[in-house]
């Protein structure tokens, strides 16, 4: 099972606000802290001073806290690469390159002595991640995710998104990804427009952003990028990362009935297997409410997105619950009783024949 985690930036708030938004990450499940030493000014023992104090508390809650470095501060810290005890004092369970070196380096430092992980950058899209499992790394210590963008439109696009996250899944390394948090107002950097890994989640909700990356594989771990991320943010994105199965927002029509409400937002879908380019077909409904009622209501023609139930001019499929997957015609037999919510629609090309799903009413 993966692991949720937050992100801290101790340089730009206070001990007392990063401790609380521990805590209530904490309370919902999350496992992973990253935090940034890329724009640190003073010597090495200030640098540990105010980054010991929120580590060690993270540690003593069981959090794993990641630290983003580059090679100018080994050199600014005095830290070398083959010698990680720096980090090893600070208590970081791993450290993130920013930037890498040649390969050999990293290799040689995922062999050192304290289990420090080492996490590479996963979004360069160059044979990186090749080189350095040349020099025999010890994988357990390697570690790989992809970067954030604080500026608008400068994020991943998914085609680059995952041929870099199926670089590292070859080799079976950890990976993670970065998700936006709407309430969050920082991050390492003075400007912010947000701080996630693919430019299409920027506005997106961190539950339908986690629902993505779940559906569309490859992806371990799931962080914040930026800080701080509310309370309703927190367990709506656990919710969506800990589930069984994804929960798909749906906005339904006026004319929808109590029946209809209980057969799509009381039962668990199943994507039927032998699938058509036109429906998404969940079968088992027209089974369990065989004997309930489902009178001819609204029928219009029928929309891509559009959630649907057989209705009693449709023999023996009255019951059945269906999505549009293209636009069609409506004879009559099919009410129209919902639609998936705009922001999920593109959910729908990430559903896979025999999965399972549930879906749940949202406010337009």
């Amino acid at each position: 099972m993966g692991k949720l985690g937050v992100s801290i930036y101790p340089e730009r708030s206070t001990f007392e606000k990063d401790k609380e938004y521990l805590d209530l990450a904490h309370k919902y499940g999350f496992k992973r802290v990253f935090t940034s030493l890329l724009e640190i000014n003073g010597d090495k023992e200030e640098v540990l001073a105010g980054f010991k104090k929120p580590v060690d508390y993270a540690n003593s809650l069981g959090m794993e806290v990641m630290v983003d470095i580059n090679p100018a501060l080994f050199e600014q810290l005095g830290v070398s690469y083959d010698d990680l005890s720096f980090f090893d004092e600070m208590g970081a369970y791993g450290v993130r390159l920013d930037l890498g070196f040649t390969g050999a380096e990293e290799a040689k430092m995922t062999r050192n002595p304290y289990g420090i992980k080492i996490e590479i950058n996963m979004s360069q899209g160059t044979n990186y991640v090749d080189n350095i499992m040349s020099y025999s790394p010890n994988t357990e210590n390697l570690l790989g995710s992809h970067n954030f963008y604080p500026m608008r439109y400068s994020g991943l696009s998914l085609e680059h998104f995952k041929y870099c996250t199926e670089k590292f899944n070859r080799y079976n390394l950890n990976t993670m990804a970065f998700v936006n948090s709407h309430s969050a107002t920082f991050g390492p950097w003075p400007f912010n427009d947000g701080l996630a890994s693919l430019e299409m989640h920027r506005d997106l909700s961190v539950a339908t952003q986690v629902k993505h990356l779940k559906l569309m594989g490859g992806i371990d771990d799931i962080s914040i990028g930026n800080a701080y991320a509310s309370e309703a943010e927190l367990k709506e994105m656990a919710e969506a990362f800990f589930s069984a199965e994804p929960v798909i927002k749906v906005v339904t029509t006026s004319e929808i009935t109590e029946n209809e409400r209980i057969v799509l937002f009381e039962s668990e879908h199943s994507y039927r297997g032998d699938r058509s380019e036109y429906i998404l077909r969940s079968t088992m409904t027209r089974v369990w409410h065989k004997d309930k009622e489902f009178p001819a209501t609204n029928t219009p023609n029928i929309k891509r997105g559009d959630v649907l139930i057989g209705n009693v001019n449709f023999g023996q499929y009255k019951g059945e619950t269906q999505i549009a997957l293209k636009d069609m015609e409506n004879l009559g037999q099919i009410n129209v009783v919902g639609r998936i919510s705009d922001d999920e629609l593109f959910l729908l090309d990430y559903l896979q024949p025999w999965s399972s799903f549930k879906m749940v009413e949202v406010a337009k």
